[in-house]
């Protein structure tokens, strides 16, 4: 009987180890793409900002035609989908690319575009967008309720200093609301200084480097909180934050 009972359960053993297996094999060859089927259908999941949309499906569709890599109409066990996320991910607008072979013959390509934070129009240089990261994004569609740098702008402080100032501006929703102008110039040691142009208010906000930019500008909301409500916008033509624990006014 003892023996009758290890057998008995030896057999349920197996069997419960041949169903995981069966479930196994199922769920990895059975429900996945067929290699021997055509891919009849491309699907794009599009991520990112819709306000900052740089490229669509038809761009996408235009680029895998041209480096002969579009997986419409092939076989899928032919298509090669690093080739394809290799194309999409050298566009610059595109941040991160994964391609994969879904159940009916279809594709699917999600895309990840980079965002800016901020447009960047240097002297005497043709105007483009950077992003939280730093890239550097050629000028393609306008973008709505971006600040704008301008003036003596050089692509290594736009890609590093004004990036990370331009980060801190959206993910803040007073200083988001209230800067709509950054302008550049150089100081006697030629580095880099700022000046905030408000959109409430015409006085100019002189922040100097962007070194301590955090400390400065809650130096600026203190005094928003205590002096402007009461002398008002108009008195000062410029507020100067570039001294530490300082706040310099210049009247009209």
């Amino acid at each position: 009987m003892k023996t009758k009972k290890i057998i008995k359960l030896m057999l349920l053993s197996l069997l419960a180890l041949g169903m995981v297996v069966y479930v196994a094999y199922a769920m990895i060859f059975l429900s996945g793409p067929d290699g021997e089927e055509k891919c009849v259908a491309v699907e794009y999941i599009m991520e990112g900002d819709e306000e900052s949309k740089f490229i669509d499906e038809s761009d996408m569709e235009n680029m895998l035609k041209d480096a002969h890599v579009y997986p419409k109409g092939m076989l899928m066990k032919d298509v090669n989908t690093r080739k394809i996320e290799d194309v999409i991910r050298n566009n610059e607008f595109i941040s991160k690319v994964e391609c994969y072979k879904s159940a009916n013959g279809k594709m699917c390509i999600k895309v990840e575009q980079r965002v800016p934070v901020m447009l960047v129009l240097p002297d005497g240089r043709n105007g483009y967008f950077v992003d939280a990261h730093g890239k550097i994004i050629p000028y393609r569609n306008n973008v709505s309720n971006l600040v704008v740098a301008s003036g003596s702008v050089s692509d290594q402080f736009a890609s590093t200093e004004l990036s990370e100032f331009g980060k801190f501006l959206q993910t803040d929703e007073f200083w988001n609301n209230q800067i709509e102008q950054i302008y550049v110039t150089k100081n006697a040691k030629g580095k880099e200084v700022v000046e905030l142009i408000p959109r409430v208010g015409d006085q100019v906000i002189h922040l100097g480097s962007l070194e301590n930019y955090e400390r400065k500008l809650r130096k600026m909301r203190t005094f928003y909180d205590k002096a402007i409500d009461k002398v008002g916008w108009k008195k000062y033509a410029k507020v100067d934050l570039e001294y530490d624990e300082q706040i310099i006014c210049a009247k009209r």
